[in-house]
């Protein structure tokens, strides 16, 4: 577990979030996939996407149709509803396509090199500020913090313990890596597990 990489990747969203960038890229770990998935899990990313060096395709925008095509497919549709989901036989023989197309499905190209591999994250805003506006290391390369649960729940109860400080910001997360994966504070408490604490977000 490299916590010098993990520092750069906080230090990496904290400033693409206040960039104001809709998307953005960093190093393939694991340690970085199960963080960044717990991130999206608490509400702090909008996706988490496994690509190359180039972003994804935004599939859900090029898959929306003109509004021209749209007015065209509900009238179609309002006179002849069994069209909306035809059988896939029928849909292969007749000479006239479905009014609602084919289903277009993207698929991300993912490089076999590993080291091209980048992890694409969606970052969220609301209000026009950043969902997530600061991202801090805890423990560090010279100096890991291991906590129980015992400690952690006087953490989630805003007390502080030990050289960590108490979650008091509305919506502060912090993440600790246990032997059931990266899980939040308030997740571990409930588990009562304990583990090296990884960073806070807020």
């Amino acid at each position: 577990m490299s916590l010098v990489n993990l520092a750069h990747v906080c230090s990496h969203l904290q400033n693409a979030s206040k960039a104001r960038l809709g998307l953005t890229s960093i190093p393939v770990s694991k340690l970085h996939v199960n963080l960044m998935l717990g991130l999206q899990k608490e509400g702090f990313l909008s996706s988490v996407t496994l690509g190359g060096t180039a972003p994804p395709k935004p599939f859900l925008l090029q898959s929306q149709s003109a509004p021209e095509e749209l007015e065209k497919m509900a009238n179609t549709l309002a006179e002849e509803p069994w069209n909306a989901y035809p059988p896939p036989e029928a849909e292969k023989s007749s000479p006239h396509p479905s009014p609602l197309g084919k289903e277009q499905v993207y698929e991300v190209h993912v490089p076999q090199n590993p080291a091209r591999r980048r992890l694409w994250l969606g970052l969220k805003y609301w209000n026009n500020e950043p969902v997530l506006k600061h991202m801090r290391l805890i423990s560090k390369p010279t100096r890991r913090i291991w906590l129980n649960s015992e400690d952690l729940g006087k953490i989630t109860r805003t007390r502080q313990a030990g050289f960590v400080k108490g979650l008091t910001s509305p919506g502060e997360c912090m993440f600790v890596t246990t032997d059931r994966g990266i899980l939040e504070a308030r997740e571990c408490v409930e588990r009562r597990v304990g583990g090296m604490v990884l960073c806070r977000v807020s």
